[in-house]
């Protein structure tokens, strides 16, 4: 089974403001963003990475480049690693968000929950499994990818690969700039690694 490296992107002002940026373009790595995708780099430069592929979105992007540039290789965009499209609350304050009755929902019953004007967590779920599979199945069984996609893409995959209820998958914590890993094969999969961050010493 091919080992996929998840990885959410670095810090950005959004995260740091606690605003929710959805798929708003031109949403870039902050100075604590970048010193994560430069570790990200240094972490991985000496491992043998076959292919990063990514979210189409600037600040994944912006963490994926110094790991490609270390390595010598492409970054291969994948729109089904983007971001759950938020719909009307991009670009809103959590805080503010957390008022609404409707948040109840998205932490106690979201397989229940479409964000108004935008997507429900099982459809992104559904679509961030295919799109892990997708490349699983196109890699060879001793592969090591990288994907860098985004929190809750990255802990809805990993519920539904471990085969935790999606009610529960707010359980998970993916923190900016971290690693998980996961080897993903036709009979199934294995979590090797969860939410691996700059202050450990976790080889991959």
């Amino acid at each position: 089974m091919p080992t996929i490296l998840l990885v959410r992107h670095g810090e950005n002002d959004y995260v740091k403001k606690g605003r929710l940026a959805g798929r708003l373009p031109g949403v870039h790595l902050n100075d604590t963003g970048r010193r994560q995708a430069a570790w990200l780099a240094e972490k991985l430069k000496a491992a043998p990475v076959k292919a990063i592929y990514s979210s189409p979105l600037e600040r994944t992007l912006e963490t994926a480049r110094p790991l490609a540039e270390a390595l010598d290789l492409e970054i291969q965009p994948r729109f089904g690693l983007i971001e759950v499209d938020c719909g009307d609350w991009q670009d809103q304050s959590l805080k503010q968000l957390k008022r609404l009755q409707l948040w109840k929902i998205v932490q106690a019953s979201p397989s229940s929950f479409t964000f108004p004007g935008g997507e429900s967590f099982s459809a992104a779920q559904q679509r961030v499994v295919a799109e892990l599979q997708s490349i699983a199945r196109q890699s060879q069984p001793k592969d090591l990818l990288v994907c860098v996609s985004h929190s809750d893409p990255i802990k809805l995959a990993v519920a539904y690969l471990i085969g935790l209820p999606l009610d529960l998958f707010q359980r998970l914590n993916v923190s900016p700039g971290s690693i998980t890993a996961l080897s993903i094969g036709e009979a199934g999969a294995s979590l090797l690694a969860m939410n691996v961050q700059p202050d450990t010493d976790y080889k991959f």
